[in-house]
Parts: C-alpha cells; structure tokens; sequence
C-alpha cells in the first residue's frame, strides 16, 4: 500500500487500480495505480515476490485508502519474497526523516 504521508499528499483517493492475483514482481515493478483528486500515481513493489492477495474492498471503497493507509487501506501482499531486500527498505525512524527533509 501506501503511507499516511502519501495518502495526504495525494488528497481524496478516487479510484485504486489492483495488481493481478498471483502476479510475479521484481522489486521497482509497477503494482497498480491510486488516482486522487490531485493526480494519478503508480504503486511500486518495494520487493521481488508474488501477490499473494489484494484488497478487493478498495474497488468500491478507494478511500480506504485516505481513512486508513496503513491498515484496512491495504493495496496487495506480496509472499515468497526475496528476504535480502528487506535490507534496502527504510524503517519507521528512516522514512519519518526522509519526509522531514523532504518538506
């Protein structure tokens, strides 16, 4: 999915564009697109893997993504994962500061 920070810059989320069900990723893949008032963003896979599920509930309800980013505004899970990337991915305290450099 996306952060809370992402969900705030992009405004009110009009429409959730899914991944395929079973897709395989390479990390930097394009996962699906959320569309806002503001604009339309790609959603990136932060890791190599499969898509193991997504959230259905986002096609009738994409403000889920607004109410709740990190939570029930889910986008998709991705399983059998290359657990060596994990190691490239920023924590809660990185991204906190990235976003604090970034305004």
């Amino acid at each position: 999915g996306i952060s809370l920070h992402a969900a705030n810059e992009l405004g009110d989320i009009t429409y959730v564009e899914l991944p395929p069900d079973e897709a395989d990723v390479i990390v930097g893949d394009t996962l699906g697109v959320v569309e806002s008032v503001k604009a339309a963003s790609d959603v990136y896979s932060p890791v190599s893997g499969t898509v193991i599920a997504i959230n259905e509930r986002l096609e009738d309800d994409p403000g889920l993504i607004n109410s709740s980013p990190e939570d029930e505004g889910w986008i998709c899970k991705i399983g059998n994962i290359d657990s060596a990337e994990l190691d490239d991915l920023m924590n809660d305290k990185k991204y906190a500061k990235f976003i604090e450099k970034q305004d």
